[in-house]
Parts: structure tokens; C-alpha cells; sequence
């Protein structure tokens, strides 16, 4: 019989392993159900916020908690790993000509990153403690990373319910792991997170940042509203109302998170090197960016999170972006569109073209 590790000095050794793996966050946290959580989650979802993310409402009871997915889970190691940018990622809105990518969307896809590192932590835990059960979990299952990370006490949940850290700010890519170790749980000053109430104060900065007013109280998100949401989960035409205030975003927006003052002790030299920019995606061109093909989209996006919403979907967000940039000398490119065999691309189009050629 292998005998019971001493948990709490592995658990410091396992914090150090994290570390060396490229976390610059590790909390531990108990696997058990929160009934808070699951009823904010029921009425998020209740308030069809969540859009068309169905995935969201199909499996609701297992996000209740760890232990709703898998009642053999005893703790949960919450981890992060940095992406903080080194260049303001708010400076291009003053450039309409160029692409403003979310500044995670800018590296390697963070999905193969984080996982690779977190079976490696995995491993390596196995192999100190034999008889122990997991699992790994990076954003592709029914867990509520950012929850479990406030539990852990790696940071606390903002105003714009993105995970904020005291030392990382708000970049941080989120992982877990699901053990059947007992952990001490790393419960220091979590009362005072509830909610982000002691670390957001009267701060409203990310909620007055917002393009689309997504947010319709403090700590709660519609979705439907969010730039992220409509340029990557959202698979039909951009509504209307929303089109003039993406202006040229096309993937994602950072601007509650750019806007958050904790992120003043951010460094992007604590950012994992997988995350660094591509040189072709901190500012391309709007106008280069309308000629891609689907081979040329896949080449272009290979390892990159921006190739899951495929070519249509991304050349719809050029459009709206083009339609936003008031360069008329691309009314023959996008005019081409008009006749896309994808249909929501060619009424991106038709859209784009009015903007453009419609008199001053």
C-alpha cells in the first residue's frame, strides 16, 4: 500500500512545479457544489444572456460544480498563465484602417498551451501521489473556471466578470485540475471577493468602456450585447444597432479589461512566451485581410485561435470593420463580396458598400 502524502508540503512543492511549468497563479480550492453560483448561472441563463451559446444551457446541472460532473473530486487546483501585453491594446482605435484583434487571440492558441502544460502538471502530481485520480479542464468542458478561480484565491471575478488578479491583472488565461486529493483550501481574504465588491470599490471604469452597454449591472454580462460574443459566437449577421460601435474590431475586444486599473501591476514579462504577438497580427490590414480565400485563411490562422470561427465568419467582421473605416478606395473589393457564396458575407457586404459609397 503506497502511503498518504503529507498534502500540505506537496502541496507547496506542486505550486512550484506550476510555476516552473509556466503558471504564474495556483489556488486550491474544495470540489464541492456552490448553490450561490448555480443560481446566478440559472438566472444569467434564465435572462437569455448567453445568446446562442446553447452549450452554456445544455449542460447547466453539471456546471453546478465540480462535484456535479464528477462526485469523486475532493479539490480543485485553479491555475493561470499570463498573456499581459506589452503594447496599449486600446491604440488602434485611432487607426480604422487596421485590424484590432483581441490581444489573446494574437499568440499560439492558448487551449494547446495551457493543456499541454496542465497533463504535465497532471503527471507530475501522479507520479508524487500514485494513488490519486484527475482531470484536466481548459475551457472545453462545463466549468466555471473563473468561479473556481475566485475560490482558490487567485483573484477575484470584476464588474465586468472577467477573473481579476492583484498581481496579473485582468490577463490571464484560465485552467484546472480535478483531484481526489484533499488540499487545504487557499481560503485567505475570499470573503472579501465575493462579488469583487473589496477589490472593484466605486470603480466603474470597465463598465463605462463597454461599446455596446453589454453590461446591464455591475457583474453581469448580456452576451448578445458583447463585441466578443457577436464577432466570435455569433454565426449569423451582426445585428444592426451593434455594427458603427464594433468599429474595427474584428475578433474580440479588450476594452473593459485594457480599461481595468489593476492591470497597472501587469507585466508582459511575466507573459508566456507562446502568447508573444505575431508580427502580422498587431495591426494588419483591413484591406488584405478581405482577399482571403478558405485555404488562405487556414494557412494564415494555423495554431491560432482565430482559425475555429473559419473563413466566413472572420471576412463578415472584416466588413463590418471596412464599412466602419470610411475607405472608399475599397468599394471594388468589397463589391466582389456582394455575390459571396456564403450569404451572410455578401450582406456583410452589401452593407460595407452602402457605407462606403453613400454621399458625404
Amino acid at each position: 500500500m503506497v502511503n498518504a502524502p503529507d498534502t500540505d508540503e506537496l502541496k507547496q512543492r506542486l505550486a512550484a512545479k506550476a510555476r516552473e511549468l509556466g503558471f504564474v497563479a495556483v489556488g486550491f480550492a474544495p470540489a464541492a457544489d456552490d448553490p450561490l453560483r448555480s443560481r446566478r448561472l440559472q438566472e444569467w441563463l434564465g435572462a437569455g444572456f448567453h445568446g446562442e451559446m446553447d452549450w452554456m444551457e445544455a449542460r447547466a446541472e453539471v456546471r453546478q460544480g465540480p462535484q456535479s460532473m464528477w462526485p469523486e473530486a475532493k479539490s480543485v487546483i485553479a491555475l493561470g498563465m499570463s498573456y499581459a501585453p506589452e503594447a496599449d491594446p486600446l491604440a488602434l482605435a485611432a487607426h480604422p484602417d487596421k485590424a484590432r484583434i483581441s490581444v489573446y487571440a494574437q499568440g499560439r492558441d492558448y487551449h494547446d498551451t495551457v493543456k499541454k502544460a496542465l497533463k504535465a502538471l497532471a503527471r507530475w502530481l501522479v507520479e508524487q501521489a500514485p494513488d490519486t485520480a484527475l482531470k484536466v479542464f481548459v475551457d472545453t468542458a462545463p466549468v466555471m473556471e473563473k468561479p473556481l478561480g475566485e475560490a482558490a484565491g487567485i483573484g477575484w471575478q470584476g464588474k465586468h466578470t472577467n477573473l481579476v488578479s492583484r498581481e496579473h491583472g485582468s490577463w490571464l488565461f484560465l485552467g484546472a485540475i480535478y483531484t481526489t486529493l484533499a488540499f487545504a483550501p487557499d481560503m485567505a481574504d475570499v470573503a472579501d471577493h465575493v462579488a469583487g465588491v473589496a477589490r472593484c470599490g466605486s470603480c466603474t471604469k470597465c463598465l463605462a468602456a463597454c461599446p455596446t452597454d453589454a453590461f446591464p449591472a455591475p457583474y453581469k454580462l448580456d452576451a448578445r450585447r458583447c463585441i466578443s460574443y457577436l464577432t466570435i459566437e455569433h454565426k449569423g449577421p451582426i445585428p444592426e444597432e451593434f455594427r458603427e460601435l464594433i468599429g474595427n474590431r474584428i475578433y474580440g475586444c479588450d476594452d473593459c479589461l485594457a480599461v481595468c486599473p489593476w492591470n497597472k501591476f501587469a507585466s508582459a514579462a511575466a507573459r508566456h512566451r507562446d502568447f508573444l504577438p505575431r508580427e502580422e497580427l498587431i495591426a494588419p490590414d483591413l484591406a488584405e485581410l478581405l482577399t482571403l480565400d478558405d485555404a488562405g485563411f487556414r494557412q494564415k490562422f494555423s495554431g491560432s485561435p482565430i482559425k475555429r470561427i473559419g473563413r466566413d465568419r472572420f471576412v463578415r467582421n472584416c466588413l463590418i470593420a471596412v464599412g466602419n473605416s470610411g475607405a472608399a478606395e475599397l468599394a471594388c473589393r468589397v463589391g466582389e463580396l456582394t455575390n459571396d457564396p456564403d450569404p451572410v458575407v455578401a450582406e456583410a457586404a452589401r452593407w460595407a458598400l452602402g457605407r462606403l459609397t453613400a454621399s458625404p
